[in-house]
């Protein structure tokens, strides 16, 4: 059965996009398709507001993290802003969807916005006035992650309501690059400013920043959402269903055990702070630049992707390129040049974009339309609430061995148990986009 046909049975692949699935590809284009930027003035300023404010909270990420260090000089305590992230990702994210579902999405997606507004407001204050609290900063980011958590799905779900069904493909796109280019220039501008300015000049441009995605959310029309007749308005019923689906889909659930496997167990991000000064003798701006250098990887990835169309065994696919970020994160661990271990990195977000590139496309292709919404929730919890577990458990395991020991030890613990995995559930490694098997 082809990809085109089973999705047709299923019901949900719009016409327009099964036809352009049968002709497939065009070869000629390499780059990102422009024409949601073009077709529409909403989208275009969403979009451009996205990747100011996407950048001011990767600057943000990174100056909390020093100043933590700076304050403790504990890699645990850094590790424990994952934690104050993570747990609000995971009592509000698998409900947030819900909500998006039950009220204006613009309302709710401009109050979470400047709520995130304020935030960065109240640490330029506080770090102006001379303030230096762990407790206040492990506040905040509990709060930004409330705020993410209720922004995330509000916006996702606009877009449909911006663009017809034929551009959400280039759109997403387009969103993709945003939150990579984020992840690599806010991590970099980040270290310079904190490097040359120091804490309050990264929070103020932060705060700055946010004012574009504040007036994109403000310029949109009304977005109540539809709902079917007998749907339940709190949303819980949904939230449970999309819970008991995923647990009768064996190759859904793989596709976020894969990804949890690499957050969680190879994610050094927290220790870079640490490493930067202890490995590579650098500073502010050494830190920044380990932080970009996934990110920078990912970007590439994602620009020169178009090989990945000709894939066809998904599942394959995630285990190999999951296996590549735990390997490339074991080897850096093993380095003491700046320049080696920035290549690593960079390979090592490459990888993580084909896993991202297989994983969400075996969502789109296996999940029927009328369930994809309610297991958006679990995608922000998996997705956005991996990585700070990850910060966690880099942090934790520094502090009672080494960073050397979290580092490397983690990549090859994400290799090992992304095997055990595949050899637990051999089906996955089987799945073939032509036809999609959950």
């Amino acid at each position: 059965m082809t990809l085109s046909r089973a999705s047709s049975r299923a019901g949900w692949l719009p016409s327009r996009v099964t036809e352009t699935a049968k002709q497939g590809v065009p070869r000629t284009r390499i780059l990102a398709d422009l024409t949601p930027l073009r077709s529409s003035p909403d989208y275009r300023r969403l979009w451009f507001g996205n990747t100011v404010s996407w950048i001011g909270q990767g600057m943000t990420a990174l100056a909390v993290s020093l100043q933590v260090y700076d304050i403790t000089g504990s890699a645990f305590s850094v590790g424990l802003i994952g934690l104050c992230s993570f747990v609000p990702l995971v009592l509000l994210g698998l409900y947030s969807g819900a909500v998006a579902d039950t009220v204006d999405r613009r309302k709710l997606g401009l109050l979470s916005a400047t709520g995130s507004f304020l935030l960065s407001v109240v640490l330029a204050a506080v770090t102006f006035a001379g303030v230096e609290h762990v407790g206040l900063l492990y506040a905040v980011v509990a709060l930004q992650a409330v705020c993410f958590a209720l922004n995330s799905p509000a916006r996702s779900s606009m877009i449909a309501r911006l663009l017809p069904a034929e551009q959400l493909p280039a759109a997403n796109a387009l969103n993709a690059m945003t939150s990579t280019a984020g992840g690599l220039v806010g991590p970099m501008a980040g270290g310079l400013i904190v490097g040359w300015w120091g804490y309050r000049a990264a929070y103020t441009v932060d705060a700055v920043t946010f004012t574009a995605s504040l007036y994109a959310m403000w310029r949109l029309p009304s977005m109540l959402p539809g709902r079917k007749d007998g749907e339940n308005s709190t949303g819980r019923a949904s939230v449970m269903d999309g819970l008991r689906f995923l647990g009768t889909r064996p190759n859904l659930r793989m596709t976020f055990f894969s990804d949890l496997s690499a957050m969680v167990l190879a994610h050094p991000r927290a220790l870079f702070p640490v490493v930067a000064v202890v490995w590579f003798g650098g500073d502010a701006k050494t830190t920044g630049l380990l932080v970009a250098a996934p990110a920078l990887g990912a970007l590439l990835g994602s620009v020169f992707s178009g090989w990945l169309s000709r894939i066809r065994r998904h599942g394959l696919a995630v285990l190999i390129a999951v296996c590549g970020w735990g390997g490339a994160i074991a080897v850096f661990g093993l380095t003491r040049q700046l320049w080696l271990g920035l290549i690593l990195l960079a390979l090592a977000g490459c990888a993580d974009s084909i896993s991202m590139v297989f994983r969400n496309t075996m969502l789109q292709a296996a999940v029927p339309d009328d369930m994809r919404g309610r297991l958006q929730g679990v995608f922000i919890v998996v997705v956005a609430g991996g990585p700070r577990l990850g910060d966690l458990v880099a942090g934790s395991v520094a502090d009672l061995t080494s960073p050397a020991v979290a580092v490397t030890g983690g990549g090859v613990a994400c290799v090992l148990v992304v095997c055990l995995l595949g050899l637990r559930r051999p089906g996955f490694a089987r799945y073939d986009a032509r036809d999609p098997q959950p």
